[in-house]
């Protein structure tokens, strides 16, 4: 009942809360990985690419490209990166591009074996310039809103993910890139990152969640400021109004942002994957409503791990100083 509470009471009026914190450069392990290693294992399967084996950096004009998944394996596996890739349009947001998204978000919804989420760009120096124009110039003003929708929808599915999800920012992520990385639980910036949400120069405004989700992150006021100013910070800045949670220094591969992110699902993948599932639901139903009906959403969450296995396990592993081997039941 108490969680049945928290979801009616999700539009009730938001609690803002910010708790961030800076890195100033990557981690020397991380930053001696080889620059090819976000690329490797992205092969073409279907309309949606999977790993399946080891293969080399492509670009395409190919629309069946322009977003690829990668699985990993062995020690890593539970950790799905999607690499958005379209160098020729700076991996702007098509129709092709939502209806992949979309097909690979519903793909990872339905598999209880994913644990974590990594979205990145397989293009240098860009994350997602954001709509793309020459696509909306062409479409008739009744084709514009039902898109605007579609895309707002797909980025609704991304944030309702119940697993953690991580956006590594290594380019500049612009409009509706910002609002995909909005949409994330947590955001890895380089430090020549460039971020903001600039629909107001084309006097718009933004519509993919902008305007809900970043005074959420940073505060109504700095989240007018940025809104109104169509102001672009780099990662440092963002780090610091708390846009970002870490910003890394940029590395001579271009993906210092990514291997952070790798290094931080490589953190949560031991963790009971039903507990991080617990865990995130309570925080964002939570979130945004009063502390006594947030405190029966945890009730009501902390319940749903009592009757596990993973729970007995994790007992079971520290009495006998060991680590945990969580399935996730």
């Amino acid at each position: 009942m108490a969680l049945q509470v928290g979801r009616r009471a999700l539009l009730q009026a938001v609690r803002v809360q910010a708790a961030t914190r800076c890195l100033g450069s990557a981690r020397g392990g991380a930053a001696a990985l080889s620059c090819s290693r976000r690329y490797v294992g992205f092969v073409k399967v279907s309309s949606v690419s999977r790993l399946d084996g080891h293969g080399a950096r492509r670009y395409s004009s190919d629309p069946k490209e322009d977003l690829r998944v990668r699985h990993l394996d062995g020690q890593d596996a539970g950790i799905v990166v999607i690499g958005l890739n379209r160098p020729k349009a700076k991996n702007s947001i098509s129709k092709n591009l939502v209806n992949m998204m979309m097909e690979a978000v519903e793909d990872i919804k339905k598999n209880n074996k994913v644990r974590s989420l990594i979205i990145c760009s397989l293009v240098p120096g860009i994350f997602c310039a954001g709509a793309d124009l020459k696509e909306r110039a062409k479409m008739h003003q009744s084709e514009v809103g039902p898109f605007v929708s579609k895309a707002r929808a797909l980025i609704t599915e991304l944030g309702n993910l119940p697993i953690p999800t991580i956006a590594a920012i290594d380019g500049a992520a612009l409009g509706g890139g910002l609002e995909i990385a909005l949409a994330c639980d947590i955001r890895i910036a380089s430090n020549t990152a460039k971020m903001g949400l600039v629909e107001t120069k084309l006097a718009i405004i933004p519509g993919a969640g902008g305007t809900q989700r970043l005074p959420r992150v940073i505060g109504a006021s700095l989240a007018k400021e940025l809104i109104f100013a169509a102001r672009v910070v780099d990662g440092t800045e963002a780090c610091r109004l708390g846009l970002a949670n870490h910003s890394v220094e940029q590395n001579s591969c271009g993906d210092a942002a990514y291997l952070r992110a790798l290094e931080l699902a490589r953190e949560i993948n031991p963790q009971g994957p039903i507990a991080i599932r617990m865990a995130k639901l309570a925080i964002n139903q939570g979130i945004e409503v009063d502390l006594s009906t947030g405190l029966a959403i945890e009730e009501a969450c902390y319940a749903q791990v009592i009757p596990t296995k993973d729970r007995l396990e994790g007992l079971s592993a520290f009495k006998e100083k060991r680590r945990p081997h969580f399935k996730g039941e």
